[in-house]
């Protein structure tokens, strides 16, 4: 946990004024539940027309740069892959202003050459679930284009910034997605290798296609904390069905001893986000700002 480190290990952070806008949006995934060090940062609740999101939002200085951070498990892991209000959490980081979100991620390798420990900057999805509110769009017809879901302009700065760092790293990867909450088993982990998958998710869908819908550009860090169902990073599956299946506890013990060099990864691609930074119009602007105009509530 970040608040375990060290004061002069801790992200470079300043004591924010109460403006309550940011132009860039830090999505916290498992084991990140905080992003500033204690008392330099604001914290916020944002009414939204979808209802609540996962966790109250923090407003600080990163890379100095202004940033809105927002735990997707909410701060005590609380919300399950399958329940977290996606489009509650999108609405209120562009509600601030945020056009540009870095998003950290947990994953399973499927693939050799993505080993547990490696840094990974996504730029293909696979998508598995189902049941997912997943557009914003229910009683008009947008058609999102969607065949590259990250940003290439954020996800060059972020390739950038992390290669830069001694740390295991693939500048691109296919994610599948998949429902959860359960992980996969064998035969599921070896299908979706075949399918073209490296790494294994439960949360980059639809959270990355609601941003694009609402005019925000996304940028993916992800780590490998595991081989998925136990399947070795090994191209022999025999020899790899004996490795250790993983498990909810080991995910978070690796999260927890990686926490530090996560966060610093994060503040460099924060860093490396362009000033002039403009995403993409992937639907209309005006039918991205069809959505934004509607109150928030707490319903």
């Amino acid at each position: 946990m970040e608040n375990d480190r060290p004061e002069n290990d801790r992200p470079d952070t300043d004591r924010p004024d109460t403006d309550r806008t940011a132009t860039i949006g830090v999505i916290g995934g498992s084991g990140l539940y905080e992003l500033f060090a204690p008392g330099t940062a604001d914290e916020i609740d944002v009414a939204t027309p979808f209802g609540p999101t996962s966790s109250p939002i923090t407003l600080g200085t990163m890379a100095g740069k202004r940033v809105a951070f927002l735990t997707r498990h909410g701060r005590t892991h609380s919300v399950a892959p399958h329940r977290i209000n996606h489009r509650a959490n999108l609405w209120a980081l562009r509600s601030l202003g945020v056009r540009a979100i870095v998003s950290s991620s947990a994953v399973g390798g499927l693939h050799p050459d993505y080993a547990p420990g490696t840094f990974v900057v996504t730029d293909q999805l696979i998508d598995r679930t189902s049941g997912r509110a997943d557009t914003f769009f229910e009683d008009q017809v947008q058609h999102l284009s969607f065949a590259d879901p990250f940003d290439p302009v954020l996800r060059r700065a972020a390739v950038d910034a992390i290669a830069a760092l001694d740390v295991p790293f693939r500048p691109t990867g296919t994610c599948v997605v998949i429902q959860g909450p359960r992980f996969s088993t064998r035969a599921e982990s070896i299908w979706l290798r075949a399918a073209g998958g490296h790494t294994i998710n439960m949360t980059m869908t639809p959270e990355v296609p609601l941003a694009a819908e609402l005019g925000i550009g996304t940028v993916n860090l992800s780590f490998v904390t595991d081989a998925d169902a136990g399947l070795a990073p090994s191209e022999d599956e025999a020899a790899a069905s004996t490795e250790e299946p993983v498990t909810h506890g080991m995910v978070m013990e690796r999260l927890a001893r990686a926490n530090e060099v996560i966060v610093r990864a994060i503040g460099e691609i924060v860093g490396a986000v362009p000033d002039d930074y403009t995403p993409r119009e992937l639907v209309p602007a005006t039918a991205s700002a069809s959505i934004m105009q509607r109150g928030g509530s707490d319903r």
